[in-house]
């Protein structure tokens, strides 16, 4: 198929366009390493000593470019190619705020300060600074995100109370597919590789169709190279209460055509010390990461495929056991492969352009409990417990009409089939097919700094299982009927941005979403050892449906900032699990139910750079959530209130150390009493954080260093979504990670 699309590319009208110009300050002063890159050609480059860039064989057609620099306003701008070439000098305007990025996520590509939707958008090297051992760890630092957790390697993203299948997770602009419905497993995504993640928070159905009614993962891969540039870069980092390690090693070349990258990770950690300075035991969790990439861009074509494996094996704790720091996985563990494969194509004509991309992902999912089935390792797909291949194709084409009177339209189709097949002697969910079909589109339309954006979309999803009977180890007979169903839905989303008292940027939504039920919740008849419940299901559910309204306002001057959002989340026919108060197996039994619901809350927070001391900052978000059920009892994993102090230092040593950092924060999490009815309650804590680095230069060479040390005082805490809450297991205790970045 690559070659093919690359003859595509080649037959097109061979023009070999160039953009080339100075970028400079408000004062003409040459900038040495301002970064222009074209995001849909995947094409890049970096300013000389005298401010010169020059970015060769560019498209036909309308290609946007975007250019940025830290501590500076970033600039995006479109641009119409025509077989001649184009000389456009910048201006760059100092930022003391965070750098205004581009949302790939979005539709429109627009800036953040652009988009009507509020997206949170977190770098690679802001990840790297908070010292997190997973990439779900990480996401928990912006405002309205949270994590359900079992342990620190495993964690499922939650946005303002909705997680599981209700975050949908995008990897190399394609949907992962990998049981996500299970909250016992990782992202299956590892936090190397990655250029940054955007966080949609809200329903996205418009956009992503089912199951984004809670809101968007979106991950995106590092960038190729610059053209005409080859790296080796070499990632390292240690985390001292796991006595765990992170090694990648990444290779990049990039010509005036092609471009290539190559990642390999692996990470190792052992079971995490508790504040008691005991460990948890079999909490431990290997992680191995293969990354592939290809790029091609030549006249009016351009095309990326990229290829991801990763395989996690994490253990499955019973509590407080045996005391050891081996990394060597016990029983009960898990063993999850995941491969994403991804092929992106631009086609660009003259003043619109053609998207067109494919996907395909298979999770290979296996649990071993009984000794003898890691014997025989030839063998050990069917002889695992539990074991489950999910293969989804997926595809999405989206054409970008001409712009007309200042209105953007798209029109776009997306769609998947999937099939999940059981190999393993126990069956949770049956083997089944989904597909997936939707059709949609959306329009922007620009006036006196006001944007207004809608779009609607219809979608269908129909799923199919098989007839299943499984004897248990009593001799008890459990049958999985044969269900063929099919859920249909209309969304639409409308969205204002504008600017109030020519400071206060708002920003109103209001969008509908939907959720069709998933495998477990229509099929779930077994042993669930992962929760270590009996999971029943109901194949009398309901579509869940969703209306939310989202309102956000920023004011910003010079030297301070301050946000507030507020949303209200109207779901109607809610799914959820619910104890039985029955046994089954030995088990406690749980049954899936429905309930009209609400979700309500909001993030309030500021941001102070105080003048003289532009080496300051201090910033400070407090964050709130409320689920209800019509019924008056509460939602279940509905994370506790929480407050973040950070107060951070900036600054440079002469001519060894550039872009120098220390930091101290202040967590602040409040008792969690707003439960549902099989919950505990849980007590509130304070913990403290301290990071501190910047790149060490060392001749030559230079060393991109961070430090941090994560509940510094050695706190006793229990986090509300923590799963181990049930058995009293605490948190980790004090955690020192130190990590460097270099190339070679």
């Amino acid at each position: 198929m690559m070659y093919i699309l690359c003859c595509i590319g080649y037959s097109a009208i061979y023009s070999q366009n160039t953009l080339k110009g100075k970028i400079t300050d408000t004062d003409n002063n040459p900038l040495l390493g301002v970064e222009i890159y074209a995001p849909y050609i995947h094409k890049g480059g970096t300013t000389d000593e005298k401010g010169g860039y020059e970015l060769k064989n560019i498209p036909n057609g309308q290609v946007t470019i975007n250019v940025t620099y830290l501590g500076f306003k970033t600039i995006t701008k479109k641009l119409n190619f025509n077989n001649k070439d184009i000389v456009l000098d910048f201006k760059l305007e100092e930022s003391v705020f965070t750098m205004d990025e581009v949302i790939v996520s979005t539709p429109f590509n627009k800036l953040q300060s652009q988009n009507v939707v509020k997206v949170i958008r977190l770098s690679a090297r802001s990840l790297q600074k908070m010292g997190v051992p997973t990439l779900a760890e990480g996401l928990t630092n912006i405002p309205g995100v949270s994590q359900v957790t079992t342990g620190q390697g495993i964690g499922k993203p939650v946005i303002r109370g909705l997680s599981g299948n209700r975050v949908v997770v995008y990897a190399q602009g394609v949907r992962l597919e990998n049981q996500q419905f299970g909250s016992e497993h990782g992202l299956g995504v590892s936090d190397t590789g990655i250029e940054s993640v955007e966080v949609i928070k809200g329903p996205a159905s418009l956009l992503y169709g089912s199951d984004a009614l809670g809101g968007v993962l979106y991950i995106n891969p590092e960038k190729f190279a610059s053209e005409n540039e080859q790296k080796i870069l070499v990632n390292q980092r240690f985390f001292s209460n796991t006595i765990g390690s992170n090694s990648s090693v990444g290779i990049k070349a990039s010509g005036d055509v092609w471009k290539f990258l190559a990642r390999a990770t692996y990470a190792f950690h052992s079971d995490y010390k508790i504040p008691t300075q005991q460990r948890v035991t079999n909490t431990r969790f290997k992680e191995k990461d293969i990354k592939f990439g290809v790029g091609f861009n030549k006249t009016n074509f351009a095309s990326e495929f990229r290829y991801n494996f990763n395989n996690s094996k994490i253990g499955l704790t019973d509590g407080i056991g045996e005391q050891t720091i081996t990394t060597n996985i016990e029983l009960p563990y898990q063993d999850i492969d995941n491969q994403i494969f991804s092929l992106h194509n631009h086609l660009f004509f003259e003043n619109s352009k053609l998207d067109f991309d494919f996907g395909y992902t298979l999770n290979n999912r296996k649990e071993f409990e009984e000794p003898d089935n890691i014997q025989q390792e030839n063998n050990e797909v069917n002889t695992a417990s539990l074991s489950m291949k999910l293969a989804t194709f997926s595809y999405d084409a989206k054409y970008h009409f001409p712009k007309f009177n200042k209105i953007e339209t798209i029109l776009g189709v997306q769609g998947m089939h999937q099939t999940n097949t059981n190999f393993g002697e126990e069956i949770l969910i049956p083997n089944a097919k989904i597909n997936d079909f939707g059709l949609f589109t959306t329009a922007d339309y620009n006036w006196q700094n006001k944007t207004i954006q809608a779009g609607v979309r219809f979608d269908n999803r129909s799923i199919n299982t098989e007839y299943h009977e499984v004897i248990s180890d009593n001799n008890d007979k459990r049958i999985f009927n044969k269900i063929d169903k099919s859920f249909k839905s209309i969304t639409a989303s409308v969205g204002l941005k504008a600017t109030l008292f020519k400071k206060i940027q708002t920003r109103l939504n209001l969008a509908s979403g939907f959720r069709a039920p998933n495998l477990a919740e229509l099929t779930s008849n077994g042993i669930h050892e992962g929760t270590n419940r009996f999971e029943i299901g109901n194949a009398n559910l309901k579509t869940e449906k969703s209306t939310q309204a989202d309102v956000s306002f920023e004011y910003e001057v010079e030297h301070f900032e301050v946000f507030a959002n507020g949303f209200y989340n109207r779901l109607n026919d809610y799914i959820y699990i619910s104890p039985t108060q029955t046994y089954i197996e030995g088990k406690p039994a749980y049954q899936y139910q429905q309930n009209d619901a609400k979700l309500y809350g909001g993030e309030f927070g500021f941001h102070l750079h105080p003048h003289p001391l532009d080496w300051l900052h201090l910033e400070s978000t407090f964050e709130m959530v409320v689920g209800k059920q019509d019924n008056g009892n509460y939602l279940p994993l509905i994370p506790a209130n929480t407050w973040k102090n950070t107060l951070r230092t900036e600054f440079d040593f002469n001519h060894w150390l550039q872009q120098g950092y220390a930091s101290i924060s202040l967590h602040s999490t409040f008792a969690q009493n707003k439960i549902s009815e099989f919950e505990t309650k849980t007590a509130g804590y304070n913990l403290v954080n301290v990071g501190v680095g910047g790149d060490l230069i060392l001749g030559k060479i230079k060393l991109n260093t961070t430090i941090s040390v994560d509940n510094l005082f050695d706190k006793k805490y229990i986090n509300h979504l923590s799963r181990l809450k049930q058995d009293g297991i605490l948190n980790a205790g004090r955690n020192l990670v130190v990590g460097v970045r270099f190339l070679l």
